[in-house]
């Protein structure tokens, strides 16, 4: 049986939760960064028993995030037909529709934590000095104030900036590639981005918390998760005019 690549990365999401997300954004390592260590060497038996037990864990885990009570000799006749050549007691379409609907609740699970922890988070962050709360639930805190021009609607702008979940684990950083990024107001970046930028002036870096609204959604995107609130520094470098849009 084969099942989509989203079921295989759902069910052994566990086992990369301790890899840098940055890694997962980037398909280079930034210049000058050395590249991974080899794993150490172990013998075949430890080799084995390691990894049947991470896989354990990390099945165990999902489920236990999925709401589902694993039924253990399910588990072993299911392995024990693969390890020995067998057939399956299920035809494909009953087990990707069931492996379907277990993806659906780990996801239906994790945007519930993610909402919950982000308005936790952002509640506790509006009370801190120097934050402000725009109508939509933006917040953001001036880090530098600079003297330029501000972007309108129709501007295309240049801005360094680092993103980090709000436990503070960077997830992106064109200060780490050493190149800034530019795009266009209008349907270039995320809507926390686009409401912020449009108060700021060249020169100013501010930090900016935004709402998993105003980011990526119930959806998420890349390394981000479904509901996830967002910490941007944003440091906007240029203002200029945005090349006219192709008609429809």
């Amino acid at each position: 049986m084969e099942f989509s690549m989203f079921t295989r990365l759902m069910l052994f999401a566990a086992l990369f939760a301790s890899a840098p997300l940055s890694a997962v954004a980037q398909d280079t390592l930034p210049a000058g960064q050395p590249a991974a260590q080899q794993p150490p060497q172990m013998s075949p038996e430890k080799f084995n028993q390691m990894v049947s037990y991470a896989l354990g864990r990390s099945i165990a885990e999902d489920c236990k995030m999925g709401g589902v009570k694993l039924d253990f000799r399910a588990l072993q006749t299911g392995m024990t037909e693969v390890q020995e050549g067998r057939e399956s007691q299920w035809s494909d379409e009953e087990m990707n529709q069931a492996m379907q609907m277990f993806a659906m609740k780990i996801q239906q699970s994790v945007a519930a934590n993610n909402k919950k922890q982000g308005e936790e988070f952002l509640a506790k962050n509006a009370k801190q000095p120097g934050v402000q709360v725009t109508p939509s639930g933006l917040q953001y805190k001036v880090l530098k104030q600079g003297n330029g021009a501000s972007p309108t609607a129709n501007s295309m702008v240049v801005c360094h900036y680092r993103g980090t979940f709000i436990n503070g684990q960077e997830f992106d950083s064109s200060y780490r590639r050493g190149q800034p990024i530019q795009f266009p107001m209008q349907g270039g970046v995320i809507d926390g981005w686009v409401e912020a930028v449009k108060m700021m002036k060249v020169g100013d870096k501010w930090q900016l918390f935004i709402p998993s609204e105003l980011a990526y959604g119930e959806e998420g995107k890349g390394p981000i998760g479904p509901n996830e609130a967002l910490v941007f520094e944003v440091e906007l470098l240029q203002v200029g005019q945005a090349p006219p849009q192709p008609r429809q």
